[in-house]
């Protein structure tokens, strides 16, 4: 078990509702799992999901040893931009899945990293995503980075919480932006209708925000980059499209048909930027735009 303290920031939040919020890849649901278990206390306490937190209250939490594998190690190639005792950040390709789910058991970047690192991945994510601190679509490549151990994980997961950890990514998007540049706010939650989807929720969606800049025009479409501020799912393929936009190729939020030559959106995380969770010190890492993404704006030029 290891121990984490956390303090709340908010009065009259629910406690499952705040742990949720203090680790980004938590859910809701596995947050008041953790609660039920007792592994959050208050005060040497246990509380309920449903109590609310006071701010500048202390909990701590105890995070359970991770549960064992059931996933194989596969000899999978990996793209490896970077590694240490600590981390490992990899440039994920187009159409690998980053963790086991139904309909994809196997042939993920989760069988290749245990195949690669062995034990030596963090369990906070579960037995499922081991090492995992953040996802990418299976349509998306680019940077990601994977904690070898739960401290690692900790520092990653607080650093997505409070943005010192962030992601640029370069995309193709349809249409003619008429600025060079801006930001979106608009929260986003599960789709109320296509739970497959996400979608723009005014009233129960979570804090999203996506910075843009255009890097190139074209006819009928433009090349920019998005940072993201925070890290909801399908983020900027929602933003993008709620503001008319939506990303070439992307069949679920834009086209109807695919574009040629495109497997989905065209949408590659190019860069990286964290504090490493040991040194302290900040590490920024690129990667070249793959050859698909290269041929997408050969072809519209």
């Amino acid at each position: 078990m290891i121990p984490q303290p956390l303090t709340a920031d908010r009065t009259g939040e629910r406690v499952d509702q705040f742990l949720a919020r203090q680790f980004p890849n938590l859910s809701r649901s596995a947050a008041q799992r953790l609660i039920e278990t007792g592994a959050l206390t208050r005060s040497g306490a246990p509380v309920k999901k449903n109590e609310k937190t006071t701010q500048g209250d202390s909990f701590l939490l105890l995070l359970p040893d991770p549960a064992p594998l059931d996933i194989i190690p596969q000899n999978i190639p990996l793209d490896i931009v970077y590694e240490d005792d600590d981390v490992v950040v990899v440039n994920k390709p187009v159409g690998m899945v980053v963790h086991p789910a139904p309909g994809h058991p196997d042939g993920t970047l989760v069988n290749a990293l245990l195949f690669h690192c062995g034990e030596s991945l963090s369990g906070i994510n579960g037995a499922l995503r081991p090492g995992i601190v953040h996802r990418i679509d299976r349509d998306t490549s680019g940077l990601l980075i994977v904690a070898k151990h739960d401290a690692a994980h900790l520092s990653l997961a607080e650093q997505l919480q409070d943005h010192s950890l962030f992601r640029a990514y370069e995309a193709v998007c349809v249409g003619g932006l008429k600025e060079d540049g801006g930001t979106i706010r608009a929260p986003i939650a599960r789709h109320r209708t296509d739970r497959k989807k996400m979608a723009v929720d005014w009233q129960s969606g979570r804090e999203a925000v996506t910075h843009w800049t255009v890097l190139r025009r074209y006819t009928g479409c433009t090349y920019l980059q998005c940072r993201l501020e925070t890290g909801r799912t399908h983020q900027i393929r929602v933003h993008m499209a709620h503001i008319g936009h939506p990303l070439l190729g992307d069949m679920v939020y834009g086209a109807k048909r695919p574009w040629p030559g495109l497997a989905g959106q065209c949408l590659h995380a190019r860069q990286l930027s964290f504090i490493h969770p040991r040194t302290g010190g900040r590490m920024t890492l690129e990667c070249p735009l793959p050859d698909w993404f290269l041929q997408v704006l050969s072809r519209l030029q």
